[in-house]
């Protein structure tokens, strides 16, 4: 119930700020969005490409962690990792606030289950993450970007978002880590503690599942008899 609350209370919160207290929508702010999403990249901030970008990269490194978890869960993953692609952690918050701890993963894995848990996409990702950084750090102008973040909603929302994702990783890491039977907390730490690259690294270096069948009645009967 704790934590249904923190995440929910963030979760309005983030909504009220993005709405209310964020600057002001832009006139172009339509056609920014637009020629961001059809590659039209002339003229445009290489930082905001490379935001832009990036925002897409996080949906699948949350998908490489929540399809897991919602295998255990009363509600589904999918819809919020969907809906994450267009509006980022205003998504993946109400799925924080409505799971529970699950800290197995039970059954087979899926066809896109075995390809979220892969280390070639972590791989994939972590290549595409390190362009994309890299193209923005060395080509991009911050004196624009931090001027747009100051007047632009579309701007500041999608930064402000960014960091919310480095931030809410840790929620669902635990878990997963569990799931595979890790449990150096230094490795949590790190990866927690290193916005975008860490959850990257740690796709790649995590252990893979493996696959339990769910206890039949008989089984969980005999179990508890032995406890």
């Amino acid at each position: 119930m704790k934590y249904k609350i923190i995440f929910g209370s963030i979760w309005l919160g983030f909504i009220l700020y993005a709405f209310i207290f964020a600057p002001p929508d832009q006139p172009d702010t339509f056609t920014l969005i637009q020629n961001l999403s059809t590659g039209n990249w002339t003229g445009i901030n290489p930082l905001i490409i490379a935001l832009f970008n990036i925002m897409g990269i996080w949906p699948l490194i949350y998908s490489c962690v929540l399809f897991m978890d919602g295998r255990g869960q009363k509600i589904p993953a999918w819809p919020f990792v969907t809906l994450s692609f267009g509006v980022g952690a205003f998504a993946i918050l109400p799925y924080l606030a409505f799971r529970q701890p699950n800290p197995q993963f039970l059954g087979k894995k899926s066809g896109l289950i075995k390809v979220l848990d892969s280390r070639i996409t972590g791989v994939l990702l972590t290549l595409g993450a390190s362009i994309l950084v890299g193209y923005g750090l060395t080509q991009g102008n911050w004196g624009d970007f931090i001027q747009q973040w100051q007047t632009s909603r579309f701007i500041h929302v999608m930064s402000l978002d960014f960091c919310l994702l480095s931030l809410l990783f840790p929620a669902l890491l635990g878990d997963d880590m569990a799931r595979r039977g890790m449990t150096n907390s230094v490795i949590f730490w790190g990866v927690s503690l290193v916005p975008l690259f860490g959850p990257l690294f740690y796709l790649i270096t995590r252990i893979p599942l493996n696959e339990m069948e769910p206890l039949t009645t008989s089984e969980s009967s005999d179990l508890s008899v032995q406890n």
